[in-house]
């Protein structure tokens, strides 16, 4: 249910989300109805022109909070949507459930029509450790040489496949060469058919199968259709081709899509970014109306003609000329070194020149492409003494310890879930071995059942060692009591009674170093 959205003040001149806005920025928020494109340069505050254009269709009433969908490519960038809105219209913004990344809507929209593709609306979503773990697996079933034809590389090719659209069925011999001379379609059928079993799915299949559905079901296209008023993209020049073709067909019925993108800031082709996708927008859209941010609120003049002097050169783009009011400021220096230890030596001198300016080290930061170009830096700050710090390293989520308490709570709630199981059956370290796992593993085969059930039904027989069955008896009688409790436990309290009664939480607090605090 929609919350009701605040009337406008009559006697108000104009919006208060309308004041300080340039002429374009203006244009952008009040061009409501039809495709709109907003070529936006970088600092030119597209942000706010895009939060304020939500925030205008909900001020002047033209759809409820439910009706509009608004895409964008981080969390941090949807939360930051949110609360500059809120900040406009109050808590309003709340009411809106489509405001959010690709994925994460991707996520909401298959949950309710998972069956349509043979999926559970409780589904896992993996992350990249489970889906190589799964892709091995199928490799060495296979008969295929994983040193020769690794996980990573077939799961690459089946990722930059779903990003472009593509299901198995659309994989043909040509593409199928990329990986074990043509076995590559056949690898990845039978990924999403184990996938399926699973009641899984990975990033890349929370659009294709929405793109599979929307294509196969008129009924449920026409009930997204008809919902979604008005769509805003964030990031346009970002999108790639699975992400344009579910787009396009959301907008075709009411075409109130506008797409704030930038065609000389595309740099993630690598990971299936089409910056055609831009270019092809009035294509796409006839009578589409271009809107162009040039005015620039962050750098200086040499560095915008700087900008200017490299992105001129591009090629495909449809032009504009940023330009500022700002002061000229400093020019920018461009180096050429021979390597990274030079670089990092010239970096530690510059640095320390600095210094002894009286310029703060909190003040000074370094910024890298990559983590791993961080390391030169590290040594050679390490060699004269300056101290550092490193912003970034593994996400959250991405921690061997985040992903092991999710895993015991996927077993929990999904007892068919084997890559949860596989992963913490011996995590923290209960006394079973490889063969005793690989026992439970012949069993789930030859039964055609997940390994929770094979591993309560292995307790019977004499397959395993007494210290093992004993093990995994324990672990099978947990689990059954951690369901149980399942049903009445928030899910932190629950969290934290499984890691404690599993030993996971004694075993760090054994450690008693920093590393197993922070972990903690």
């Amino acid at each position: 249910m929609s919350l009701p959205v605040p009337a406008p003040d009559p006697s108000a001149a104009e919006p208060p989300y309308i004041r300080g806005l340039n002429a374009p920025q203006r244009d952008a928020v009040l061009t409501t109805e039809g495709p709109v494109l907003v070529l936006a340069g970088a600092g030119t505050g597209k942000t706010a022109a895009l939060t304020a254009r939500l925030a205008h269709l909900l001020y002047t009433r033209k759809a409820y909070p439910s009706e509009i969908l608004s895409v964008t490519f981080t969390n941090k960038a949807a939360r930051e949507m949110r609360h500059r809105v809120r900040n406009i219209v109050g808590d309003v913004v709340e009411g809106m459930p489509w405001l959010g990344t690709f994925h994460a809507i991707g996520a909401k929209m298959l949950r309710r029509h998972a069956e349509l593709v043979g999926l559970q609306s409780n589904f896992t979503i993996l992350d990249t450790d489970d889906q190589l773990r799964l892709l091995k697996q199928l490799i060495v079933a296979s008969d295929i040489d994983e040193k020769r034809w690794p996980a990573r590389q077939l799961g690459g090719i089946i990722d930059g496949w779903k990003n472009k659209g593509l299901t198995p069925a659309d994989i043909d011999a040509g593409e199928s060469e990329a990986y074990a001379n043509g076995r590559g379609k056949e690898m990845y059928a039978a990924y999403q058919a184990r996938l399926i079993a699973l009641n899984a799915c990975d990033f890349g299949d929370l659009l294709l199968h929405m793109l599979t559905i929307l294509k196969r079901d008129r009924d449920v296209l026409s009930q997204y259709q008809q919902r979604f008023r008005y769509i805003m993209v964030d990031e346009y020049q970002d999108t790639n081709s699975v992400q344009y073709l579910w787009l396009r067909l959301l907008a075709q019925e009411r075409k109130n899509i506008c797409c704030v993108g930038d065609d000389d800031q595309s740099i993630y082709s690598w990971r299936g970014a089409q910056v055609e996708n831009i270019l092809k927008f009035e294509k796409d859209f006839p009578g589409a109306k271009v809107i162009k941010l040039e005015q620039n609120y962050r750098s200086t003049p040499h560095i915008l003609a700087a900008a200017s002097g490299v992105i001129a050169n591009n090629s495909g783009r449809l032009g504009k000329t940023l330009w500022t009011d700002e002061a000229e400021g400093e020019k920018v220096k461009v180096l050429g070194v021979w390597d990274g230890p030079e670089e990092a030596r010239r970096v530690g001198e510059e640095i320390e020149s600095a210094q002894r300016g009286g310029k703060s080290l909190d003040h000074i930061a370094i910024l890298v492409r990559a983590q791993h170009q961080t390391r030169e830096f590290e040594d050679r700050f390490i060699a004269i003494g300056m101290p550092y710090r490193i912003v970034g390293g593994f996400r959250f989520y991405e921690r061997a310890e985040i992903r092991d308490a999710l895993a015991y709570l996927r077993i929990v709630s999904q007892p068919a879930d084997d890559l949860a199981f596989e992963r913490i059956v011996n995590v923290p370290k209960r006394g079973l071995g490889d063969k005793a796992v690989q026992r439970v593993h012949q069993l789930a085969r030859a039964e055609g059942v997940p390994l929770s059930t094979a591993a309560a039904r292995i307790l019977d027989t004499d397959e395993l060692t007494p210290q093992a069955r004993r093990s995994l008896g324990n672990f099978v009688i947990d689990l059954a009591r951690w369901r149980q409790m399942a049903a009445d436990l928030p899910h932190p309290e629950l969290a934290r009674q499984i890691l404690d009664e599993s030993g996971y939480t004694a075993v760090l607090q054994a450690e008693k170093s920093t590393e197993a605090s922070g972990r903690l």
